[in-house]
Order: C-alpha cells, then sequence, then structure tokens
C-alpha cells in the first residue's frame, strides 16, 4: 500500500533531498573507464530509446545506463558488449529514504567511471514532472562539486520554465555543470534565466544504425516508384473528433498525390499514448489499402529507415522530426512545449514547425503543397544545413572518445 501523500511529501522535499546528495554521493573523480549516462523515463516512448543509443554509439567504451526499472530502456543486439543498466528506481523520482539507498548504489558505481551524463531533452524544466527535473539537476550539482565534470545533455528550456527547476540548474550551472543546449531559442531563454551554455544540437543527430528491412515489414508491396508518408499522431495534443478530422483531411491530400501513408505511433504509455489516435485516424481510411497503422511502437533504428524512405514526413513527437532531418525528409511538425520552434531555426526552415489546435490541417496544407510541389528543393535545403548540424550536436559528447561514422544499414 502506497503511503499517503501528506506523509511522502516531506521525504521528497528538495532541501532534504540534496542533504542527502552530500551524504550519500562521496566519490571523487578518478580514473575509470565507463562512461555513467543517467536516462530519461523510457518505458514506451521511441524518442527517449533513441536517445541512449545514440549517445551509446557516439562514445567510446562501455557505457552504464541509469535507468528507473530494467524493461524501461532496451539493450539493442549490436549494443550488448557496450552497455549495461543499472536500475535505480528512486534515483531521480524517490523519497529520501530510497534516494539514499539509490544514491549510494551510484556512488559505488563512481568508482569505476570516466564520466556522467544526464540526459536533459525536455525534462529539466520542470514542464513534466518537477521534482524529477530538480533532481536531475541537484545530482549534476553535487558531482561537480567532488570534481567531476558532468554534463546535462542537448535540452530544450522552456520560454516559462518553473522558477524551482530555473534555480536548480541555476545552482548546477554555477557549479560547473556544462549545460548543453539543443537549439538556439533555448539557449538564448537558459542564458537569460542566469545560466553559462553551450550550444549544441538533438543527440539523436549522432545516431549511425539505419533498419532499412524495417521499411518492407511495415509497408509491404510497397513499390520502388511509389512515394511514402509518415504520419504520427501525438497524444499529449489531444484525441477529441477535431484532431482526427484535421490528420484524415491531411492524408486525404497525400492520397490525392498518390502516396501510400503508413501512421506510426512514438510513445505508448499510460496519460501519453498515441496508439488509440492513430487508430482512430487509421480507421477513417478502413477501405483504402494504401493508409494503414503500424500496431507497436518501432526501433529507433526502423523508424529512421522509415524516415529515409518518406518523401514527407507529419509528426506531432519532435524525435520523429529529428530522425527524418537526419534523412533529409521534410518533417512538418505540431509544435509542443516550444521545443520545435528552435529546432527548426537549425535548418531555416520554420515554416515546417505548425501549431496545434482545432483547424491546425489548415495551417499545414499550405506547407504541405509547397514541399510536394517541388519535394527535391525542400530535401536539398535541409540536407545542406545538416552537416553543420551534425558538428553541432557532437559537443554533447566532446571529450568521450565519439567518432561519427557513416551510417551503418542494417
Amino acid at each position: 500500500m502506497r503511503p499517503p501523500r501528506w506523509l511522502l511529501a516531506p521525504l521528497q522535499s528538495e532541501r532534504l533531498i540534496r542533504a542527502v546528495d552530500r551524504l550519500a554521493l562521496r566519490t571523487r573523480a578518478g580514473g575509470g573507464d565507463t562512461h555513467v549516462l543517467i536516462a530519461p523515463p523510457g518505458g514506451g516512448n521511441i524518442g527517449d530509446q533513441a536517445l541512449v543509443e545514440a549517445f551509446v554509439e557516439a562514445t567510446a567504451g562501455p557505457v552504464l545506463v541509469v535507468v528507473r526499472r530494467s524493461g524501461d530502456i532496451d539493450i539493442p543486439r549490436r549494443l550488448t558488449g557496450r552497455m549495461r543498466l543499472l536500475p535505480l528506481p528512486a534515483l531521480v523520482y524517490g523519497s529520501a529514504i530510497g534516494h539514499w539507498r539509490d544514491a549510494r548504489k551510484l556512488d559505488r558505481a563512481l568508482r569505476t567511471t570516466a564520466s556522467v551524463s544526464i540526459v536533459g531533452a525536455d525534462i529539466v524544466d520542470g514542464a513534466y514532472v518537477l521534482r524529477a527535473s530538480v533532481n536531475r539537476a541537484g545530482l549534476a550539482e553535487r558531482l561537480a562539486r567532488l570534481g567531476w565534470s558532468p554534463r546535462i545533455l542537448g535540452f530544450s528550456w522552456n520560454a516559462h520554465p518553473h522558477p524551482a527547476a530555473a534555480a536548480a540548474m541555476r545552482r548546477a550551472s554555477a557549479a560547473g555543470v556544462r549545460m548543453l543546449l539543443r537549439d538556439p531559442l533555448s539557449a538564448a531563454r537558459a542564458r537569460d534565466d542566469g545560466m553559462t551554455v553551450t550550444e549544441t544540437a538533438d543527440l539523436v543527430f549522432l545516431a549511425t544504425t539505419r533498419e532499412d528491412a524495417a521499411v518492407a515489414e511495415v509497408a509491404p508491396g510497397l513499390s520502388a516508384e511509389t512515394r511514402l508518408a509518415v504520419v504520427n499522431a501525438s497524444g499529449l495534443v489531444g484525441a477529441d473528433d477535431g484532431q482526427v478530422r484535421d490528420y484524415a483531411r491531411i492524408i486525404a491530400e497525400l492520397r490525392a498525390d498518390g502516396m501510400r501513408v503508413v501512421i506510426v505511433p512514438h510513445v505508448s504509455r499510460p496519460g501519453a499514448d498515441d496508439l488509440p489516435l492513430c487508430r482512430r485516424i487509421a480507421a477513417e481510411f478502413a477501405e483504402d489499402a494504401s493508409v494503414s497503422v503500424v500496431e507497436r511502437l518501432l526501433a529507433p533504428a526502423q523508424i529512421r529507415a522509415l524516415a529515409a524512405r518518406a518523401s514527407i514526413v507529419v509528426t506531432g513527437r519532435m524525435h520523429l522530426a529529428v530522425m527524418a532531418l537526419l534523412a533529409g525528409t521534410p518533417p512538418i511538425t505540431v509544435a509542443t512545449q516550444g521545443k520545435v520552434e528552435g529546432l527548426m531555426r537549425l535548418f531555416d526552415s520554420r515554416e515546417l514547425c505548425v501549431q496545434p489546435g482545432d483547424g491546425f490541417a489548415e495551417r499545414v496544407e499550405p506547407v504541405l503543397r509547397g514541399i510536394l510541389d517541388d519535394p527535391l528543393a525542400a530535401r536539398a535545403r535541409l540536407l545542406e544545413r545538416l552537416p553543420a548540424v551534425i558538428a553541432l550536436a557532437t559537443a554533447n559528447v566532446d571529450g568521450l572518445g565519439a567518432v561519427r561514422e557513416e551510417v551503418l544499414v542494417q
């Protein structure tokens, strides 16, 4: 039986957790060979999985991935020799008692550690789970004071962060934590909020694998001549009838242009499940064999293959957009949490970011038509910018033995 919230609240206070960190984390920076990565939540989120895999692919040596539960992050077969998981359920999310236990386990792991990195993404500004945002910053601050050079990898910064999260990140920055902002808009906001920042790009731009066989699996019978559109609808944006109508309108236009359409979920977990909405949209085309829905979450390398084969992507999830951009495929992206605008600035393609809400199909259609009318020009502009964006992204793993190779097709 879970204790009542009024009893747990004092044990979850920021002041108490920071005191536990000071007592439990004692190991100073040494000469180990393992990179410790404190992972995002995962557990049914392709983007979180992609972030972890990209870090492992872009660094040299063994990587110990700190997770909440062992099933939250998968270990791909290609990475089994370098990647292992350390479940610490209370390190970020727990109360002081569990936090003490897990911080001591982390401290023991630090004895063979070369570096510590924390995935920042969109989970450090307090927009989702404030306590977790503050605790991540507190861990980074404590490690910096022990002589480590921790880094918070490629993150977005909200225009209106929670004051407690902003204060925690300022303290971490002042202690020497490397703040790696993944777009220029977020970097400007973080500077305004008192952080010392390094501008980078999203970590997933460093991904180096692609499973092209997945295209035939999810779009059987797709001929070489047939153009493909990949569509995602985010459960975060909403699942009302208006959303279904807007997506149906967009897909109808793609079909009128002769495209095969594959609808893919990107997140499937309680509270943020794309799959029910994706199914409802697909049901609008039940009689059209050229519109299909993928009934499971694909692996990041499979999503990258699908995005690379596509002529256009329409998505409500930022990391699907990133994986499309990595292939030069234009992704029209419904903006959430203020993080997409900055991404598109990196590619000088602000029109690819559209605002959500009823009638958003009207905002998508002119952008869609511009891409369909001149697809080669749209792709060429993205590919021209891509090398500079990838170069920016390498700042995330600077000094960690990173070598980015050409994309490996499996």
